[in-house]
């Protein structure tokens, strides 16, 4: 059955990764490193030369854009596209770059993500207008602007990570202290 959004759900659509479930990775949380923002500018200005216009826009958004949060040591990027179901006007422009599309979620607003090895990067691709574009941001930007929240993430962060298997069971164990700062991003909005 289908969502509220008349979005086919994940049981219907069946599983997520394009190459079957990922290997287990391991998850550290490390300090804040003050050569991620360069590393995501290095990686933006790749994305663009490669898809030029296609590139609607493109964010540095998770733990790594916020200075002096600790963080896995991945660069997490949102790509927006004109329609990410139109995979061959960028996937093989981006898998020349060393890109390599593991999840493809049509259920929730069309996601796509490529991951890059080497430096690590989760490259999350949606449409103009999706919801998450504007959440992620925001939630960049709260914690840019409220170091108690910032800190407390952080120590949310160090405990979820020990002992988590994936990187869902990881968010998991997060999840609550998430869902605690967005109800005082949200109640500030109001």
């Amino acid at each position: 059955m289908a969502n509220n959004n008349q979005q086919p759900t994940p049981a219907e659509e069946g599983n997520p990764w394009v190459h079957g479930a990922p290997t287990v990775e391991h998850l550290e949380v490390v300090p804040y490193n003050k050569e991620w923002p360069s590393r995501y500018t290095a990686l933006e200005a790749r994305i663009r030369e490669t898809l030029g216009g296609r590139a609607v826009e493109i964010a540095h958004v998770g733990s790594t854009a916020v200075p002096g949060l600790a963080a896995k040591d991945v660069i997490d990027i949102d790509l927006t596209v004109a329609d990410p179901r139109r995979e061959e006007t960028y996937v093989p422009q981006l898998t020349a770059l060393g890109y390599d599309l593991t999840v493809r979620e049509p259920w929730w607003h069309e996601h796509r993500m490529l991951r890059l090895a080497h430096p690590r990067v989760n490259l999350h691709v949606f449409g103009p207008g999706t919801p998450e574009l504007s959440r992620h941001l925001m939630f960049r930007d709260w914690l840019r602007s409220h170091p108690d929240d910032r800190d407390h993430y952080t120590k949310a962060k160090a405990t979820a990570a020990p002992g988590a298997r994936d990187a869902m069971e990881y968010n998991s164990r997060k999840n609550a202290v998430v869902e605690q700062i967005y109800e005082r991003m949200y109640e500030v909005q109001r």
